[in-house]
């Protein structure tokens, strides 16, 4: 029955469960009961909105993905369903529930200790420590341990979100949010990465994000051209007609000029929000701040991630047709060739700047397939063990190509298995982690003098 409620709740989405918990957070915080109803249901629209020019966009490019993938004659074993289904697949499991009180639990012991300065909010997205929980139990064959792992990535979360704060205000202007979302957990690799690239000549020197394109190519650098042609030459590769390679440029086109409108309901809904916690979480911890973790989407007002991820999905379906040669992929890149979970911190890690977050992408891309289709049988098999997705035929598996950071993901499940190759990967991953937490620290300080 309590299973039942919780599943019914959970089954009314982030636009209608984010914005209940904010509700109550505003009242919590001592917000006058208009003010934080008003924030909720703002918060609600943004969500709604953003899910809807979300949808646009990807029904845009996924046909366009799938005609292009058909044309490569890819022949693989695994298809990439996208992060809807998977989650209900992982909300299946039978110890999902109890992600909840860990989550909140270990979020309020760092708060308290001041181990964090973010309270994350996103309650939605405890399913992301779910999947790395029952992941990591079926390959290591423990439930504890699955638990073990999901209360790292939780702790490693929290620590992200507050080394990421300075750069989400920078990125989007809304203050006293971060984002603590597993996606996010890739950063250390791509902060790896953006300082490699400061000692390449000419690579150094550029620093291009979305503005300084328009103002030097002009009409090209606006978001409704940008989305037009690039739109337009997806669909062309994938063999369109003439009609539908304009349909579809014009829809890339309108999904990216809608983005940054929608974006500025999360400021509406957030700052009030934010501004009240902050206030009261002070009066309660003299001299400190405090942020709210939230989910990735208030970040999608930044054009740069749509440029980048639209300009990937070509390559992407390349990289899968060689790394399938390879014998390293066995998936097709479909629900999710859009890959967001790369995008995003990518751009808060190359603060905005296009070449930084392409040649990021670029380089981190492989390893969204080759780990996706390593989770492939697991995946498959969970699906039907917990009969929550209809899978394909015999030999037919299913997947997800974006396992937000898929590199700690299977490095802390198979180093759980006693998989050496685990052990020493999820040992780099620490070592990477712990130098990734002085680089920001370092860097943010610019930031904040900027």
């Amino acid at each position: 029955m309590f299973n039942d409620i919780i599943q019914y709740i959970l089954g009314l989405g982030a636009a209608i469960f984010l914005p209940v918990i904010m509700i109550i957070l505003g009242l919590c915080v001592k917000m006058k009961v208009k003010k934080a109803i008003i924030a909720g249901i703002t918060l609600g629209i943004a969500f709604t909105g953003m899910n809807v020019v979300l949808g646009f966009m990807f029904n845009s490019i996924s046909p366009a993905a799938q005609a292009l993938s058909q044309r490569t004659g890819l022949e693989l074993t695994a298809i990439d369903v996208g992060w809807s289904p998977i989650s209900a697949i992982f909300w299946a499991w039978p110890f999902a529930l109890f992600m909840f009180p860990l989550q909140i639990i270990i979020n309020l012991i760092m708060l308290a200790f001041n181990f964090t300065s973010c309270l994350n909010v996103d309650l939605w997205n405890v399913w992301t420590k779910i999947f790395t929980g029952a992941i990591t139990a079926r390959i290591s064959g423990s439930i504890l341990l699955g638990f073990v792992a999901a209360a790292i990535q939780v702790i490693l979360e929290l620590i992200t979100g507050d080394l990421l704060k300075e750069r989400c205000y920078e990125a989007t202007g809304i203050p006293g949010v971060t984002s603590p979302h597993a996606m996010f957990l890739q950063a250390p690799y791509l902060a790896l990465i953006n300082r490699i690239l400061d000692y390449v000549p000419g690579i150094n020197k550029v620093n291009i994000d979305a503005a300084e394109l328009k103002k030097r190519i002009g009409i090209f650098g606006e978001n409704s051209v940008m989305g037009f042609i690039v739109g337009g030459l997806i669909a062309f590769l994938a063999g369109y007609s003439i009609k539908d390679i304009l349909i579809t440029a014009m829809s890339v086109a309108t999904a990216m000029v809608l983005f940054p409108t929608v974006a500025k309901f999360f400021m509406q809904a957030l700052a009030p929000i934010a501004d009240a916690t902050g206030s009261f979480m002070k009066s309660k911890f003299k001299g400190r701040d405090f942020y709210i973790g939230l989910d990735w989407p208030f970040l999608a007002g930044c054009s740069e991630i749509w440029v980048v991820a639209i300009i990937l999905v070509p390559i992407e379906l390349i990289l899968a047709v060689v790394l399938s040669q390879m014998g390293l992929n066995k998936l097709i890149p479909l629900a999710s060739v859009l890959n967001i979970c790369v995008c995003a911190p990518a751009l808060l890690i190359a603060r905005k700047n296009l070449v930084r977050m392409f040649l990021m992408c670029l380089i981190a891309t492989p390893s969204y397939l080759i780990i996706g289709s390593k989770f492939a049988p697991a995946i498959t098999q969970m699906a039907i063990d917990t009969n929550t997705f209809q899978v394909p035929a015999s030999g037919q598996l299913i997947s997800w190509m974006m396992p937000e950071a898929p590199e700690f993901r299977w490095f802390i499940a198979n180093a759980f298995s006693g998989d050496i190759g685990g052990i020493i990967g999820i040992i780099i991953f620490l070592v990477l982690f712990i130098w990734y937490y002085f680089y920001m620290k370092k860097t943010n300080i610019q930031i904040e003098k900027k």
